[in-house]
């Protein structure tokens, strides 16, 4: 069984949708610190002035706290209205941005479900499966290196394949996972482009997957969403 483990963000980059496409069970690692002035709450979009930069406040955020201990605020105008200002004129906003609506203005607050139901929203939007599972409902050690806590979540699903985007690729040791009979592979995503119409100088990648919803049809995400390669 392939096996990803990536904290949840929210809406991230169409790379993260590919690695949790790219294995038999994701893993939203949830019971990590949160990273202050990371990618957790926040992305790029491009809207009418260039890429610009969407946050969603964070009460009493922390780097002490776990991801799963910390909640959103209810302060949601501002990036809802930049969202609607920016795509309103796209051809797929109005299947989108009901989507997103009811993501951001959830009742449930806490970050770890309302980021990883960003990510569940997206593929049943695409009617696509996703097995999921939160790290902070595994069985596993926590009192260990950032590698050997990701062989002991593999372990504890009897994971032969463990996938990491390749971004990582010098975080991890090959023999250490291989003594625990898990081949560590890296996923690659393919450079593609789309028509992004508030773009000027060029193609402008890694945005939020809002851009590239708001952009393409169903049939067209799936098919950046298998645009990668594992090895």
């Amino acid at each position: 069984m392939k096996l990803a483990v990536m904290q949840p963000y929210l809406f991230p980059y169409l790379g993260y949708y590919q690695l949790a496409n790219s294995c038999d069970l994701f893993v939203f690692y949830d019971d990590v610190n949160y990273i202050k002035g990371g990618f957790i709450n926040r992305n790029y979009l491009l809207t009418n002035n260039g890429v610009t930069r969407f946050t969603l406040p964070i009460t009493k955020q922390s780097s002490f706290k776990k991801i799963n201990e910390l909640e959103f605020s209810g302060d949601t105008k501002k990036i809802l209205k930049m969202i609607a200002q920016s795509y309103s004129k796209h051809p797929y906003f109005d299947d989108v941005y009901p989507i997103v609506v009811n993501i951001i203005e959830q009742k449930e607050r806490l970050v770890s479900k309302v980021c990883a139901s960003s990510i569940i929203a997206v593929f049943q939007y695409l009617e696509m499966d996703l097995n999921w599972v939160y790290s902070s409902e595994c069985d596993y050690e926590r009192c260990l290196d950032p590698q050997d806590r990701i062989v002991k979540i593999c372990g504890s699903f009897k994971a032969d394949a463990y996938i990491n985007s390749i971004g990582g690729r010098n975080l991890y040791d090959h023999e250490g996972f291989k003594r625990n009979g898990i081949d560590l592979l890296f996923l690659n995503k393919f450079q593609r482009t789309y028509v992004q119409q508030n773009a000027k100088d060029g193609f402008v990648d890694n945005l939020s997957i809002i851009d590239l919803l708001m952009s393409c049809s169903k049939r067209e995400i799936k098919s950046f969403l298998n645009g990668y390669e594992v090895c």
